[in-house]
């Protein structure tokens, strides 16, 4: 790679969301509960391919997790982007079925990484990241909707997780037994909850065309998820289905028992979807990074989202998705960016509590931040605050988007909300990088979760 020139920060979009994402591979094991039927075997992480860069990158460190932070840390430095403030994304497989001395382990290793020094506890290694040149702002862990218990998610707050990405599919049963997905329906509501309640920012993997289902079907099921109150994710990863070698679905395809959407028939499966997406979700990613020798069947087309969205644009489509509205990329397509915000309030009922979806706007929908603040019995927590933006040098002051106050803007109104309701504790799920910000906010520490408690109510 060309070393970029004086000022140049080599693929901008990589943090033009305000953090910077490093992704850390598991090594392979098999799932306990068999293979999906799409599942490819090839001697690496379930669902992902020797040739995939983030499992080369993993592989040639024998997946070590402190030197795979440490590598990921370096090429970003190498690219002028900022390194300051970095979300871990965990990936390769349901990392609770792992045994428990290994996880902890793999976790204070990416903390380690990022502070550059082995420390003797997982425990010392977060207290040091809370002020670390690279510190930890978000976290996040892939499970299945069945390893989502009590304990899973206590230890997942021990770990520092922040978010969790559930590999959801589709929710239909019938079609869960076809494809041996090994979970149900009721267990992806009861993980929603569980996860919610305890102030988890929730993906969740979809995955159209599978074995048993039609385009008709698929979408039916897809506006479900934000129809029904038992789901409502806040972020979406879409991938179509795909014949990939060495999985089930590869020989049902050889003997014409199941053949996967064209590209054209996945785009039109893909549009319709994206126009049903809320303003309080994001979709993170539209198709898999599968190299075409890799792919038995099924599009090629990898940066498929490119052109949907420009037949989207063309069409002058309101979407109303988090990632489609960001103000980094209405700057990095030269668009012209109103400066006079408003604060807008969606309020929705989501797994048995409120849900109020703060965020800060423009005239012409461009979204600058946003805050997810749910309430359920006498309970208040704050499930994510992101200010967009390309992201900035801890202390660096900004112009637009981040280090503007448009963070305090977001919290100082959702704490007026959880005072109107006469609510005397408001706790915040806060990435271990972060705690120094709220405790600048009148925030303390109380176990995993950063409180504030109200003396008295207006």
């Amino acid at each position: 790679m060309l070393k970029p020139r004086k000022g140049e920060i080599r693929k901008p979009t990589k943090t033009i969301s305000g953090i910077t994402p490093v992704a850390v591979m598991l090594p392979p094991r098999k799932c306990k509960h068999g293979a999906c039927v799409y599942c490819p075997n090839l001697g690496v992480p379930q669902s992902y391919t020797p040739k995939s860069p983030v499992v080369l990158r993993a592989r040639d460190v024998k997946y070590d997790s402190f030197k795979q932070v440490v590598g990921r840390l370096e090429a970003f430095k190498v690219m002028n982007h900022p390194t300051e403030k970095i979300e871990i994304i965990i990936m390769g497989g349901t990392f609770p079925e792992y045994p428990k001395k290994f996880q902890y382990e793999y976790i204070k290793g990416i903390y380690d990484g990022l502070n550059g020094k082995v420390s003797k506890t997982l425990e010392l290694a977060q207290k040091k990241n809370e002020k670390s040149k690279h510190r930890c702002v978000a976290l996040c862990i892939e499970t299945r909707p069945d390893r989502c218990s009590d304990k899973d998610i206590e230890k997942f707050r021990e770990f520092g997780c922040t978010r969790i990405e559930l590999g959801v599919q589709i929710i239909d049963d019938e079609i869960y037994k076809k494809i041996n997905r090994g979970h149900t329906v009721q267990e992806v509501i009861d993980a929603t909850k569980r996860l919610k309640n305890a102030g988890f920012k929730i993906g969740y993997h979809i995955m159209p065309g599978l074995p048993g289902s039609t385009p008709a079907r698929d979408l039916k099921l897809f506006k479900k998820l934000f129809s029904d109150s038992n789901f409502k994710p806040d972020q979406l990863k879409l991938y179509p289905c795909q014949v990939m070698p060495g999985s089930e679905l590869e020989k049902q395809y050889w003997k014409g028992k199941y053949k996967p959407y064209s590209k054209d028939k996945i785009a039109k499966v893909l549009i319709a979807m994206l126009k049903e997406v809320p303003r309080y979700c994001r979709v993170m990613r539209v198709m898999r990074e599968i190299p075409p020798e890799f792919l038995v069947s099924g599009t090629k087309r990898i940066d498929l989202r490119k052109d949907i969205e420009e037949v989207l644009r063309g069409e002058n489509a309101k979407l109303e998705e988090i990632r489609y509205r960001e103000i980094g990329f209405a700057l990095r397509d030269s668009r012209e960016v109103d400066l006079n915000l408003d604060l807008k309030v969606t309020k929705y009922k989501a797994s048995e509590g409120e849900e109020y979806f703060l965020e800060i706007v423009n005239k012409d929908n461009i979204l600058f931040g946003l805050l997810r603040l749910r309430l359920f019995g006498e309970n208040a927590i704050i499930r994510e605050l992101h200010v967009y933006g390309q992201s900035l040098k801890l202390g660096a002051k900004g112009k637009l988007g981040q280090h503007t106050g448009l963070g305090k803007w977001l919290m100082n109104n959702a704490e007026g909300i959880v005072r109107g309701e006469m609510i005397k504790k408001l706790s915040v799920i806060s990435g271990v990088g972060v705690r120094e910000y709220y405790k600048k906010l009148g925030y303390k520490l109380d176990g995993s979760y950063v409180v504030k408690k109200f003396k008295s109510n207006p």
